[in-house]
């Protein structure tokens, strides 16, 4: 049931990160603050398709 997911950046929307989810407890999109190597901080990601 886990499915790979591609997060991208907010501020630049760079896909930085693949994850896996569980489809049957999060069926939203998931937000992460991850690193982001273009602006070197940290920023928030969120799931794309």
């Amino acid at each position: 049931m886990r499915v790979q997911v591609t997060l991208a950046c907010t501020e630049t929307g760079d896909r930085n990160y693949i994850t896996t989810k569980n489809k049957r407890t999060n069926s939203e999109r998931i937000e992460l603050k991850k690193y982001s190597p273009r602006l070197k901080r940290h920023t928030l990601h969120r799931e794309t398709k």
